[in-house]
C-alpha cells in the first residue's frame, strides 16, 4: 500500500518529503555528534556550509575559516563531516604520521558514476593497492626515471617549440598547445603513439577534458554531489559534465578495443598492452578487469595531462608579467646549457635559479589548494579532537604555500624563497604533490616535464604580453586552479642553429 502511494507521488511531493527527512536526519545527527568534534561555522539543515563557501574562490574560504577557528575545523559541504588542517606539524600528522588511517578517498555520488569505485586516484583498499602498484611498475618499464623516457619528453619539446614558432611572435593563446605537448608524453607511455598539434580530433578532445575540469568546479555539480537523487531530474551543467565525461570514456573504450584486436608481440608495448596481458593470466587479482583498465586508463590520461600543462600555463603567465626574472632564467640558461643542445635533467643540478622560478610557479600558481580529499578509516584523534570514521580530511596547502612564518614574500613571485648562498634549497613546508603513502604517482615524471619544457620555451622563446595589453593572475576554480585564458606574444631569441636531440 506505501509502495504503490510512493510510485504514485508527485515529483513535489517527494521532493518535499525528502526535504522533511533530512532534516529530521540533520537533527538526530546532530544530537549525536561528539562532544569534542572540532569547532567550526555555524550549519545549516540539509545543506551545512555550502552558502559559506565562496564557488569562485573556496580556497579562501578555508584561509577565512583557519583565521576564525584555528588550524583544525570542521564543516559539512556534501552530506559527509569533514575537517580540515592548517599547517605544516598537523598536515604531517594526518599524512605521514597517520598516513595509515587517513588513506582512504571519499566515495560521492560523482566518483562513483564516473570510475564506479576503479581508477587508482578515487579508488581504496586492495582494488587501489593493486592498481597503483600495478600502474607504477608499468610506468617504470616504460622508462619512468629514465633516460628513454627524458628523450621523449625532450623530443616533444622540440615539436612544441616548433608548433609556438608557426605563431611568429603575434598573440596566441598557448593552452591546448601546451595541453597537447604534455598529454603526448602520457599518450606514448599509456597508448603506444603520440597525437600531432593539428589533429582536430584529439584537440576536441582536449577540449572536452578541460571543460570536465572547469564544469565539476560549478555550484550545480556539487549540488550534485549533496542531492544526486535529486539533481538527476533538474537541468543544468551537471548533466553536461556526465555528457562530456562520456565522450572521454568513449575516447579510452575505442582506444583498447584496437590494442585488442593489434595485439600480436609478445612483449608489451604501452601501459594497455601491460594491463591486457595481465589480464591474460589465470591467477590475476580480482581486482583486474577490462572495466578497471578504462578507469585506470582515464586516471593517467587526466592526472597526465592537466596538472603538467596547468603549471606550465601559470609558467608563462609569471614569465610575461616578471620580464627581470624571465631574463636572469634565460641568462643561466645561455650560461649552461647555450643554444646548440637541449636541456636535460642533468642540467638541473647547475641551474638553480631556474630550479627556484619552477618551484616558485608551482607555489603561486596553487593548483590544488585544499588537496585530494582523503577519509578516516577509523576513529581518531587529531590535534587533540575526536574524529570519527567516514570523516573527510582536507589539507589545506593555500595557508602552507602562503604561511609569511614560513615565506618572506608569500604574496609576491619571488624564486629566492628556494635559494641559499645561491644554491637551491628545498623547502618543506612545499607540497604540491601532497605527501604520504597517496602521493602523486607521477610526481616524478611532472618533475621532468616542468623543467625541460620549461628551459627549452625559454630557450628558444622570450614571453611578453600583447601591445597595449595588461596580463592578470585571474584563475578559473575547477577540479584544479587554472589561469584564465590568455593570449601571450612568444618572441623568437635571437637566431639559433638547429638543436641537436
Amino acid at each position: 500500500m506505501l509502495l504503490s502511494l510512493w510510485e504514485g507521488a508527485s515529483l513535489l511531493t517527494l521532493l518535499l518529503v525528502s526535504t522533511v527527512l533530512l532534516i529530521l536526519a540533520f537533527y538526530v545527527q546532530r544530537g549525536r555528534q561528539h562532544p569534542n568534534f572540532p569547532p567550526g561555522p555555524p550549519l545549516l539543515p540539509i545543506f551545512g556550509n555550502i552558502f559559506q563557501m565562496d564557488p569562485k574562490k573556496p580556497q579562501d574560504t578555508f584561509q577565512e575559516f583557519a583565521k576564525k577557528y584555528g588550524n583544525i575545523f570542521c564543516l559539512k559541504l556534501f552530506g559527509a563531516p569533514m575537517i580540515c588542517v592548517t599547517g605544516l606539524p598537523l598536515i604531517k600528522e594526518v599524512l605521514l604520521k597517520q598516513g595509515q588511517v587517513f588513506i582512504d578517498r571519499p566515495q560521492t555520488p560523482w566518483s562513483s558514476y564516473a570510475f564506479k569505485h576503479h581508477g587508482i586516484s578515487l579508488s581504496n583498499g586492495q582494488i587501489w593497492k593493486d592498481q597503483r602498484r600495478f600502474t607504477l611498475m608499468t610506468l617504470r618499464n616504460f622508462g619512468l626515471g629514465k633516460k628513454t623516457l627524458e628523450f621523449r619528453i625532450q623530443e616533444e619539446a622540440t615539436y612544441l617549440t616548433e608548433a609556438i614558432k608557426e605563431e611568429k611572435g603575434q598573440p596566441f593563446d598557448p593552452h591546448f598547445q601546451i595541453n597537447n605537448a604534455v598529454s603526448n608524453i602520457i599518450c606514448s607511455v599509456t597508448f603506444g603513439y603520440r597525437f600531432e598539434y593539428h589533429d582536430s580530433q584529439f584537440r576536441e578532445l582536449l577540449k572536452i577534458l578541460d571543460e570536465v575540469m572547469v564544469l565539476h568546479g560549478r555550484w550545480e555539480c556539487q549540488l550534485f554531489e549533496m542531492f544526486p537523487w535529486i539533481m538527476r531530474f533538474l537541468p543544468g551543467p551537471h548533466h553536461k559534465l556526465f555528457r562530456e565525461w562520456k565522450k572521454l570514456q568513449s575516447f579510452v573504450t575505442q582506444i583498447i578495443k584496437q590494442h585488442k584486436e593489434d595485439q600480436n608481440s609478445e612483449e608489451a608495448q604501452d601501459y594497455i598492452d601491460a594491463y591486457l596481458k595481465e589480464l591474460s593470466k589465470g591467477d590475476v587479482s580480482s581486482s583486474f578487469s577490462e572495466g578497471n583498465l578504462a578507469s585506470c586508463t582515464l586516471d593517467i590520461f587526466f592526472a597526465g595531462t592537466e596538472t603538467t600543462s596547468t603549471t606550465l600555463r601559470w609558467a608563462l603567465l609569471y614569465m610575461a608579467l616578471y620580464p627581470e626574472i624571465q631574463g636572469k632564467i634565460q641568462a643561466e640558461i645561455d650560461r649552461v646549457i647555450g643554444q646548440s643542445r637541449q636541456p636535460t635533467m642533468a642540467d638541473k643540478e647547475n641551474m638553480p635559479y631556474t630550479n627556484a622560478a619552477i618551484h616558485e610557479v608551482q607555489r603561486m600558481g596553487n593548483i590544488i589548494p585544499i588537496n585530494v580529499p582523503r577519509v578516516a578509516t577509523v576513529d581518531t584523534t587529531v590535534a587533540g579532537y575526536h574524529v570519527p570514521k567516514g570523516t573527510v580530511l582536507m589539507t589545506n596547502l593555500t595557508a602552507l604555500h602562503r604561511d609569511p612564518k614560513e615565506w618572506a614574500t608569500p604574496e609576491t613571485f619571488n624564486p629566492e624563497h628556494f635559494l641559499e648562498n645561491g644554491q637551491f634549497k628545498k623547502r618543506e613546508s612545499f607540497l604540491p604533490f601532497s605527501a604520504g603513502k597517496r602521493v602523486c604517482l607521477g610526481e616524478q615524471l611532472a618533475r621532468a616535464e616542468l623543467f625541460i619544457f620549461f628551459t627549452c620555451l625559454l630557450q628558444r622563446f622570450t614571453f611578453q604580453a600583447p601591445p597595449d595589453t595588461q596580463l592578470s593572475l585571474d584563475f578559473r576554480t575547477g577540479v584544479t586552479i587554472s589561469p584564465v585564458p590568455y593570449k601571450i606574444c612568444a618572441l623568437p631569441r635571437e637566431t639559433q642553429p638547429k638543436l641537436d636531440l
